[in-house]
């Protein structure tokens, strides 16, 4: 279930940190797909993927500069990670590593 003070109380957060009109982006398309869901909820898992391929277009390029103007990524990540997540590749990492025992 949707609820909108949860919604109201990440809009507050984020007030001030991104501009009305990237706001404005993603409560346009939030809303577009929320009335999709609302349509489709017999839909195939496909096009509940796309619908969400299609929100991440448009919150994608916004996000970032939520955690830019709060000085890093929540749960304390502060960068380090390329895009898609994956660690840097090359050379020995200083990271712990869990190996496998049998």
């Amino acid at each position: 279930m949707r609820t909108s003070e949860n919604f109201n109380q990440g809009r507050e957060k984020a007030q001030g940190k991104i501009n009305d009109e990237d706001t404005q982006k993603i409560l346009d398309k939030c809303n577009e797909i929320i009335n999709w869901l609302d349509k489709n909820q017999t839909a195939e898992k496909e096009e509940f993927e796309h619908q969400q391929k299609e929100l991440e277009k448009v919150c994608n390029p916004i996000i970032p500069k939520l955690y830019q103007s709060s000085g890093g990524m929540p749960g304390g990540v502060t960068g380090g990670l390329p895009r898609g997540g994956a660690p840097p590749s090359g050379g020995a990492s200083s990271e712990p590593t869990v190996e496998e025992v049998d």
